[in-house]
């Protein structure tokens, strides 16, 4: 269960702060535990059940974040090259919907590899590529200035300059 105050991801959504814990009477007359969440970087509110469907966590911790954007550098490049753009989109989808804070790290480096090699030789980088690219990085981007307590604009200069790229 999560409390008042703590940020936690929510599905697609990525960082939320639980504004509020509510348990609801149902039509049935049971009750069902809500939690009232505020995404950081969009606008609304998002009323979930606690026992709902879509994926959530806590945010990982200053310490993980840290860890993580040191191991940038070492991670695998994923071959993410599909000629056909369903397939793309699903298998892109897919790497997504794992909520894992690494594995969408890992995905952003390899979609950035994928650009980089398409300007060399030339090519245009798709507009799946791109979206899904956007996509990822809002995510990661999102829980990284949460567990580092840094604004969502400052992340990217903040990576590059721990990895000595800056």
């Amino acid at each position: 269960m999560y409390s008042v105050g703590e940020q936690i991801v929510y599905g697609g959504t990525g960082v939320c702060e639980v504004a509020a814990v509510e348990d609801r009477r149902q039509p049935d007359g049971s009750e069902r535990r809500f939690y009232l969440l505020r995404p950081l970087y969009q606008s609304g509110t998002i009323s979930a059940p606690a026992d709902g469907k879509v994926f959530m966590r806590p945010v990982i911790s200053r310490e993980e974040a840290e860890a993580l954007i040191d191991s940038l550098p070492d991670m695998p490049v994923l071959s993410l090259h599909e000629r056909n753009f369903t397939q793309l989109a699903a298998h892109y989808q897919q790497l997504l919907c794992s909520h894992d804070c690494a594995g969408v790290a890992g995905f952003v480096v390899s979609i950035r590899a994928k650009k980089r090699e398409s300007e060399a030789a030339g090519r245009r980088f798709g507009q799946i590529d791109a979206k899904f690219m956007k996509l990822a990085e809002k995510l990661l981007f999102g829980e990284f200035s949460a567990a580092l307590g840094i604004p969502y604009d400052e992340v990217e200069p903040y990576i590059n300059k721990r990895l000595g790229l800056a």
